[in-house]
Order: C-alpha cells, then structure tokens, then sequence
C-alpha cells in the first residue's frame, strides 16, 4: 500500500514539518503532496483528505490519519524495526510526554514566533511569556539529555520522535534569535544539522508560496 502524505507550506508549517520528519524516520517511500495554506481554494482540498480540515495527514491504502501525534504513533507501530520512539520504557514514556506536551502547549511561543524558517528577526517575540516557555522548554532539554542522552547528540542519544517534534522549534528559536545556554544551544545545532531538517528547509528556502502574516 502507497503512503501518501499532505502537507502544507514548508516555509510555515510546523505540524506537516513534524509529520515529514516522522515519515522519513521510517525510511519508506511516500508520496507527498502540498497544499498552499494561504490560498482559500486549497481549505476544500484539504477537508476532502482530511477529516479535521488541517495538516499533515497521512493515507496508508484506505485508511486515513490526520493529527501529527496519531501520524508519529502509527509509523512507531507500522515500523518497530525503525525505532521511532526510544527503545527503553522508561525512555519512551518520557519520549512521549514530551511529543505530547509539545502537541498540546507553548502557545505565547506558537502566537509570537510563528515558524518562518526564510526569515531573520533577531529580536520579535521576545515577550517575557514567550521566554519563560523557551526557557521550560530548555530544562526539559537539559532533563532528558543528562538521564537518556549520553549515547549520541540528541534527546535520547539516537534521533527519535521526540527530536522531531522540537525541530520546529529550534527553526523558530534560529529565526527570532532567541538566547540560549551552551548545553541547549549545542542541542539545538544538532538538530538543526540532521540531514531530514537540512532537505527540509531548504525545500522551504526555494519556496514561492508566501504568507504576508507570518512574515514578520
């Protein structure tokens, strides 16, 4: 069965950016198909492959999965050899509190600093609000790396969802230059070098598509 993945503008959606990397971690082919959020034509389109009206949605065969979180866990199952989540119980469980909590909160961050990976605005969104929720996200960092990362540069050591859920972050983090510590800054330019995120944005970086209201 074909998978086939919908997204949205590369340059400025985080969840189909989430749902991308999740799908590569699997390692199979999928086809991917874009929709340009801005254009109103394209809110038909997406309603007629995902029930929920938004992006990412994935299509195995007949069946249809349209939340990031549901995407990541239906990949984790359909690929166990690929080890989506960390391997360790313990270790998964914190993997998934931390996908969750990213699903569900930060919201002064999402609001004041929408992912913009074109962009440079050193400076935007610095709210206090905002930097207390960068700040949380940063010890959560630290807490995991100290107790699961030691076998490698990212959350857990290997790459893993947990890792793919923050990649928009560490755009959003680049983009309006927010400060870091060393140790998060260190974290942060490992996932930013990862292969998946680089092919990412740089398909973002040549996009034509434009979205005047997050351009801030």
């Amino acid at each position: 069965m074909e998978f086939v993945l919908y997204i949205g503008n590369k340059n400025y959606s985080s969840w189909s950016f989430r749902g991308w990397l999740a799908m590569r971690m699997t390692g199979a082919p999928f086809r991917e198909v874009q929709f340009h959020l801005g254009d109103p034509a394209s809110r038909e389109k997406i309603r007629a492959v995902s029930p929920g009206g938004r992006v990412p949605a994935l299509h195995h065969g007949e069946l249809g999965i349209w939340d990031s979180l549901a995407i990541a866990e239906y990949l984790a199952e359909t690929f166990p050899e690929r080890n989506l989540w960390p391997q360790a119980r313990e270790a998964r469980a914190t993997a998934r509190a931390l996908c969750a909590e990213m699903h569900s909160s930060f919201q002064n961050l999402r609001k004041n600093m929408p992912m913009n990976l074109r962009r440079s605005s050193p400076g935007v969104g610095h709210l206090p609000e905002v930097m207390d929720e960068i700040a949380h996200i940063g010890r959560a960092w630290k807490r995991t790396r100290e107790r699961y990362g030691r076998g490698g540069p990212y959350l857990f050591g290997a790459w893993s969802l947990a890792d793919c859920f923050y990649a928009p972050v560490v755009g959003r983090l680049r983009t309006y230059a927010a400060p870091l510590d060393a140790e998060t800054q260190r974290y942060a330019d490992a996932v930013w070098e990862q292969p998946d995120v680089r092919a990412w944005v740089e398909a973002a970086k040549a996009e034509q598509m434009s979205e005047p209201q997050y351009d801030l």
